[in-house]
């Protein structure tokens, strides 16, 4: 390794974190990167998620040019590994979905990403009729998914392979990296206190994964209730989104109305045998936070509270935060930023 080359560190191993640091290895080469954080790939929020791609209008950046283009870079970053042979490996997968409603239209448009997918338009009369009854309004889209079950450990293992490094340790001050040229924080739920950031706060997740391999579309009714399918044949219901929980337990309720509800949406998943129940809590914050910050000496650049769309949108909010430590690089500073 060169003695000149910088010494980065990124902390956090979810799916921002990891497209952090494989990112910084194509911009910068030479560079010295660390990964650093206490929990990897399963144990991460991110492989709790389904990963379709289909941002929500709660996800915001400082302003709507910044959410259109970080939402557009990480839908070309996607797009990027799946037209590899590697996508498999990698967790990504085309997806159809249907969205579903019994009370509004506009529920079923999605002004972020209506321009950027391929197709996505209003359903018709017999469409309406797909999945159980009384829905009055619909849209259909094709989009992509990704899974970090598998994404994870691919990006990590190629990380690796190109002289990454990966450190066990949850750090609880950003003055214990003094050796760091530059670190990247993301931390997720963790930044609420790495960063005494009280605008980032928990929404609590739950899912049902399910066997269904005979699911190959996502569908979305009312009430956050979703149906997304798997590459190995499991498939995501939910959901629930409750604010400021942190609740990390299975509850039996939620359970049971998430059931209940995508049973309604899909009536075959009656049949279907549970695999698992999962939790996560979701870093939610407005706006998402990418920007630089010296703290304690040391420069940092945030990367955190993405909320329930960090694997869609990790790899633009990635490319902006690379870029700005990039610039704090080059100005060398040490002092106010």
């Amino acid at each position: 390794m060169d003695k000149n080359a910088p010494n980065i560190a990124v902390l956090g191993a979810g799916v921002v974190g990891t497209t952090v640091s494989r990112i910084l290895q194509e911009e910068l080469r030479s560079a010295d990167i660390t990964v650093i954080a206490d929990t990897f790939k399963e144990d991460t929020v991110s492989t709790v998620a389904a990963g379709i791609f289909r941002p929500g209008t709660s996800f915001r950046g400082p302003q709507a040019e910044v959410t259109k283009k970080w939402i557009k870079d990480s839908w070309n970053y996607w797009q990027e590994i799946l037209k590899t042979p590697e996508a498999p490996a990698a967790g990504l997968m085309t997806l159809s979905s249907y969205i579903f409603s019994k009370e509004n239209y506009h529920t079923t448009r999605n002004h972020l990403i209506e321009d950027l997918v391929p197709v996505y338009r209003a359903v018709d009369d017999d469409e309406l009729k797909i999945c159980g009854d009384g829905w009055k309004y619909g849209s259909y889209y094709s989009t992509l998914k990704i899974e970090c079950s598998r994404y994870l450990p691919w990006a990590e293992q190629m990380f690796i392979e190109k002289g990454g490094k990966i450190i066990t340790q949850k750090i609880e001050a950003f003055s214990s990296l003094s050796k760091y040229d530059l670190v990247f924080n993301c931390t997720g739920l963790g930044a609420k206190t790495l960063c005494q950031d009280n605008d980032l706060v928990s929404i609590r997740g739950q899912v049902i994964k399910v066997r269904a391999p005979w699911l190959k579309m996502a569908f979305y009714g009312d009430y956050d209730t979703y149906v997304i399918p798997g590459l190995d044949g499991v498939a995501t219901l939910g959901g629930v989104r409750q604010y400021d929980s942190y609740n990390r337990q299975v509850c039996k309720h939620d359970a049971a109305a998430i059931m209940e509800r995508c049973c309604d949406l899909l009536p075959a998943l009656k049949k279907a045998d549970v695999v698992c129940h999962r939790v996560g809590l979701r870093p939610h914050r407005v706006p998402v936070r990418v920007e630089p910050e010296l703290v304690d000496g040391v420069r940092v650049v945030h990367c955190y509270g993405h909320g329930g769309y960090g694997v869609m949108t990790a790899p633009g909010t990635a490319i902006d935060a690379v870029h700005k430590g990039l610039d704090l690089l080059k100005s060398n500073v040490r002092s106010k930023i």
